[in-house]
């Protein structure tokens, strides 16, 4: 039986709306349509940036296909401000959400839930309702979803796993990959204990962020820097990595795309091309697919605004603001 989070989590992706759903706390319960200084107001007060509650830009980057994972919402660490901005500025005709979208392993410990986290799910479902077609496969802080496949939430297909063909014709095994972390596998408790440990990293990263931001400087993540510079943790990426190109490889697919190790990266491995579209709580990065197939990472350390110094302007900002891997 799924908890308060998860039901919590049920009701708001069946209904998307901040009458019906219990995650819309801070909007208002009438059917009156709600005055834009209004909105505004609400939004300061749940930290939420003006920039980030006005008109969408109108030259958006278009893309055939958009892979997000690990953003964690429901957790402090999440960088859903960023995220937002990113998908304001992005559109896309499918969204695969690959897995610890929502986390339930903290949401069960204690409720955390922000205005920019309600912004972020509103304007996911928003794009289902625009027609883009959404597809969410879980993963394992989002695990309780994976008894609900098949179903269909507000415009969401909830499904194990899937079979992504790329505008040139490649097939890419598409999953979450905690399948092939044996510590998630065989010791559950260790990646709870780990899970808190990391917790307390990104308590500290949010706390270096805000002083950065303070002296203009960009996002940057310490627990990031630390991570791919110890050298377990850097073989515990490789082994992950070399075991979901393996399966990939066993199931006659072209390439595997992934996310739970939050190391974002695109490489050929064994004859199949590994991508992993890493996280939004230490890299904030995104995988893309374009009209002629192919794959790209996509980092957004900045806001939109911050890409010259000024305001947001009508354009297309992905290309300043991001740093792309490409692979034919």
């Amino acid at each position: 039986m799924l908890d308060t989070a998860w039901n919590r989590l049920s009701t708001t992706l069946a209904f998307g709306t901040a009458k019906q759903g219990p995650f819309m706390p801070d909007l208002p319960a009438d059917t009156s349509v709600p005055r834009k200084r209004d909105l505004s107001r609400r939004a300061r007060r749940g930290g939420l940036d003006d920039r980030l509650t006005g008109p969408r830009p109108k030259h958006r980057k278009k893309h055939r296909t958009l892979f997000l994972s690990d953003i964690h919402l429901g957790t402090p660490g999440c960088k859903a401000d960023l995220l937002l901005d990113f998908l304001r500025h992005n559109d896309a005709e499918t969204i695969y959400l690959v897995g610890d979208i929502i986390d339930g392993w903290r949401l069960k410990r204690s409720w955390y839930w922000s205005a920019a986290h309600n912004a972020v799910v509103q304007e996911i479902l928003r794009k289902a309702r625009k027609g883009a077609s959404v597809i969410y496969v879980p993963g394992n802080h989002d695990e309780a979803l994976r008894d609900y496949t098949g179903l269909n939430f507000g415009g969401i297909d909830v499904i194990g796993e899937m079979i992504h063909e790329t505008a040139d014709g490649r097939r890419f095994l598409v999953i979450h990959g905690d399948q092939f972390d044996s510590v998630v596998k065989y010791a559950k408790w260790l990646a709870h204990l780990g899970d808190r440990a990391y917790g307390v990293a990104l308590a500290f990263n949010n706390w270096l962020h805000e002083i950065r931001r303070l002296f203009g400087l960009p996002y940057w993540s310490l627990s990031s820097y630390l991570k791919h510079r110890v050298k377990n943790a850097v073989e515990y990426i490789s082994s992950y990595e070399v075991a979901v190109a393996r399966s990939a490889r066993e199931r006659g697919v072209d390439g595997v795309i992934c996310g739970h190790i939050h190391h974002a990266e695109i490489r050929e491995m064994d004859g199949v091309l590994y991508c992993n579209d890493g996280d939004w709580v230490e890299s904030c990065t995104a995988l893309t697919e374009d009209d002629e197939g192919i794959l790209s990472i996509v980092t957004w350390h900045r806001f939109s605004w911050e890409q010259d110094g000024g305001a947001v302007h009508e354009t297309e900002v992905d290309d300043e603001a991001s740093a792309v891997l490409n692979a034919a």
